[in-house]
């Protein structure tokens, strides 16, 4: 079976069934795990330039960065997993 891939904008996709968690950045822990990530290199900052909108943790203790509002994600990953 393929891995299905997940759109996280601006051409940017991971690995779907790896994701642990899409949160939205704005909270205190979030932006603490944010810099504790990119502190110890497991950070991806896949925003191109603009504003983080959504964090993505991955399986892989990875952090990922997106300028796609955390409902989008989360809408894409539900139909990706019906459409399987």
């Amino acid at each position: 079976m393929e891995p299905s891939l997940l759109n996280i904008g601006f051409g940017s996709t991971v690995v779907a069934h790896r994701i642990v968690s899409i949160v939205s950045p704005n909270s205190a822990p979030m932006k603490r795990l944010k810099d504790e990530a990119k502190d110890e290199k497991r950070l991806i900052d896949a925003t191109h330039g603009r504003r983080t909108r959504s964090i993505i943790i991955m399986d892989s203790n990875h952090v990922v960065l997106s300028a796609i509002q955390a409902e989008t994600i989360s809408q894409r990953y539900s139909m990706l997993k019906e459409a399987q």
